[in-house]
């Protein structure tokens, strides 16, 4: 049961990457504000770019090793992709004229992805019924 609330959360976040990193293409000003810092682009957007297909790759990554059912690849991916909301966090901690609800998603993720990797990790696999009853 565990093992497949573990699966819907990650599921959930790598819908939410999509989200995301749609909204630095299509929204740029406003997915900026959202994470947490202000950027001058003067209309260059070339960051949000990078940004926003950093966040499309890693969602639907985090989709397609749900769908595949592939449950330590998932928990190895979200246990070491924790280093992204982290490095995010402490990006917008180090502007001056931020504070903690700014950071507060980073936070969540950064404690989702590594409870929700570890999760993952510790399941033990799960035999199918159908493996069980065939000869070796």
């Amino acid at each position: 049961m565990t093992t497949k609330i573990s699966y819907a959360i990650a599921f959930s976040l790598g819908l939410g990457m999509v989200f995301l990193g749609a909204r630095f293409f299509f929204s740029p000003e406003v997915a900026t504000a959202a994470f947490g810092i202000r950027f001058n682009s003067n209309g260059d957007y070339s960051f949000h770019h990078i940004k926003g297909i950093r966040d499309i790759f890693s969602g639907i990554l985090l989709c397609a090793l749900v769908l595949m059912n592939e449950r330590r690849a998932l928990g190895v991916m979200l246990f070491v992709a924790t280093i992204i909301p982290v490095s995010d966090m402490l990006t917008v901690f180090s502007k001056s004229y931020n504070g903690v609800q700014q950071a507060m998603p980073h936070i969540v993720a950064t404690i989702i992805c590594s409870v929700v990797g570890v999760v993952l990790l510790a399941a033990k696999p799960q035999i199918r019924a159908s493996l069980k009853n065939q000869p070796i």
